[in-house]
């Protein structure tokens, strides 16, 4: 578990649960049912079968796959350093011209529809921390917001702990809604208070403005004033995308609702502060976008940068083997059931 980090540690207290359930188990095992009998010598031949035994194998499977299941929801990670160039202090002498960047990310409901896989606020954060690992001179921060908005982190060139910061966010933190006026202008608020010659918003959402105090036409001329460029992206497939519903019974389904953008004002924000407007429709486009942006803000250095020792950040999920083991036991802990331990009646 060496240089392990889990994005969602909170989940472990789902462990909690399995204490009542042992604890039922215990009981369970020890009240044993009684039979009157006039002797109990003919009985005596049988023993305690190792099957008796061997039964409570079962029961601990059951156990240690849920246990491994709730860590891989944890999300284990293995973040690692990918460091290149040179550690001379003689030649750190780069004079590096880096941009303040202001993510700004829509975590409204709508964000779990599934069109984007696993859904389009995952495939979101992920692109967007490729997108900061690839940034290593540049200072970064994010915002938030659905009904309302909130600061994340300022502008930092921390970004070990701004990816830390993503992995957190999740929907259902706001109140829902679309405050798109309200986030863009929290993001502006803030770079305004930067030196940086160049200072940068992408603004991510997929729907329309329909909460907030802020009308977003207004946030962007504050962005224009402040020379403040806004990289818009509408996320969502065209037409109806599925969207995760829970029923009266509380079953979830998949249920096809309409994708509503609204790509004017994106585009009018965007092409108003010299920046541009995409559309991703799907998890490979949204890579691409963020790449072509990466492209097109360049920071600007002296050409001895490639004596500066740089390190990004390598991010490995681990969860993937742990669902594989958990389902390896309950596997097992079936054939064992059906086919050496049957009980009868079964």
């Amino acid at each position: 578990m060496k240089d392990i980090e889990f994005a969602n540690p909170w989940l472990f207290l789902l462990l909690l649960v399995l204490v009542p359930l042992i604890l039922f188990y215990i009981f369970k095992w020890n009240d044993v049912p009684t039979v009157k009998t006039s002797s109990v010598q003919a009985l005596k031949v049988f023993g305690n079968s190792w099957k008796k035994w061997l039964a409570h194998i079962l029961f601990g499977l059951k156990m240690l796959a849920v246990i491994l299941i709730v860590t891989a929801m944890a999300r284990p990670q293995k973040i690692t350093k990918d460091s290149y160039g040179d550690n001379d202090p003689l030649k750190m002498n780069v004079d590096v011209e880096g941009i303040d960047i202001m993510m700004t990310i829509d975590i409204s409901s709508s964000m779990l529809a599934q069109d984007l896989r696993p859904n389009r606020l995952v495939a979101a954060k992920d692109a967007a921390i490729r997108f900061i690992n690839n940034r290593p001179f540049d200072r970064i921060g994010l915002v938030v917001f659905s009904g309302e908005t909130v600061l994340i982190s300022p502008v930092t060139s921390d970004h070990i702990t701004l990816i830390n910061f993503f992995n957190n966010v999740n929907s259902g933190i706001l109140e829902d809604g679309t405050a798109l006026g309200d986030g863009l202008a929290n993001a502006v608020s803030k770079l305004k208070e930067s030196d940086a010659p160049s200072k940068v918003i992408i603004l991510l959402t997929d729907g329309v403005n329909n909460k907030g105090s802020v009308n977003p036409v207004d946030a962007g001329s504050l962005a224009k004033q402040e020379g403040i460029r806004i990289y818009t992206v509408g996320v969502g497939t065209r037409g109806t995308a599925p969207y995760p519903m829970k029923d009266m019974f509380g079953n979830t389904h998949l249920v096809d609702v309409p994708v509503e953008i609204d790509e004017s004002l994106l585009m009018q924000l965007a092409e108003n502060t010299g920046g541009s407007y995409f559309r991703a429709t799907n998890t490979k486009k949204l890579q691409e976008i963020y790449d072509q942006i990466d492209q097109l803000e360049k920071t600007k250095f002296d050409e001895q940068v490639m004596n500066l020792r740089v390190e990004k950040l390598k991010i490995e999920e681990k969860y993937l083997v742990l669902v594989l083991i958990a389902l390896g036991l309950l596997l097992g802990e079936s054939i064992l059931r059906r086919l050496v331990l049957r009980s009868i009646p079964n």
